[in-house]
């Protein structure tokens, strides 16, 4: 029997050990290679053909390729036949709806990876996809202030900031398309972010992809 070759990607070492470990109680299934950063496991993918990647949806990484949509948009573009299973904390149904788009073959919510792994593994292997029952069904966008308001308390440069943060750039290149230092973007980022009422990236993005921002 030919197993099917995985790579685990995950900047956490603690959660690819544990997923390499659940991962091999399946005989179908040999991991060739772990990541911890999106550049490591594009190299991985370079340097040897594979047939499933398990990936981290959230590797901060201030690499060409990004991570969650952006990474995951990559991935399906450049390595078609590789079939990709998402681990995840996220609850958004914007995202989840757009990670299906784009044809990945799962999405395990993190808190349930030990009961779910091997049903998704199974699934896999029956040429099905499998999407987590676990995924919570809240919402980012519950707040006092409706949207319209929020939007109004932002500047026009925190404004330029998202508007390239939700093309999928980083940091790192909006500094560069808008000729100001990393630093300043990063704090005109985390202000938007403030005044949005959110407190992390991905629940920046799940807002502004909910309310169909900058589209």
């Amino acid at each position: 029997m030919e197993k099917l070759k995985v790579i685990i990607a995950d900047d956490h070492p603690i959660v690819l050990f544990g997923v390499r470990e659940l991962v091999e109680r399946d005989p179908h299934f040999c991991v060739v290679g772990e990541a911890v950063s999106s550049s490591a496991l594009i190299a991985l993918l370079q340097q040897q053909p594979v047939d499933l990647v398990i990936t981290d949806y959230n590797m901060p990484d201030d690499s060409p390729y990004g991570d969650g949509l952006k990474l995951i948009d990559y991935l399906k573009r450049h390595y078609p036949t590789v079939q990709v299973l998402i681990l995840t904390m996220i609850s958004n149904s914007m995202i989840l709806e757009r990670l299906h788009e784009l044809g990945v073959v799962g999405v395990i919510q993190k808190n349930h990876l030990h009961t779910e792994i091997e049903r998704a593994l199974k699934a896999i292997r029956g040429k099905r996809p499998y999407f987590s029952p676990q995924a919570p069904k809240a919402s980012v966008v519950d707040s006092g202030l409706d949207t319209d308001q929020r939007l109004e308390t932002l500047s026009l440069k925190e404004r330029e900031v998202l508007r390239l943060f939700v093309a999928g750039k980083t940091v790192g290149d909006i500094a560069l398309s808008l000729s100001r230092s990393p630093k300043t973007i990063s704090a005109q980022k985390v202000s938007a972010m403030r005044k949005l009422e959110v407190d992390n990236d991905q629940a920046l993005l799940a807002y502004c992809l909910e309310r169909r921002l900058f589209n």
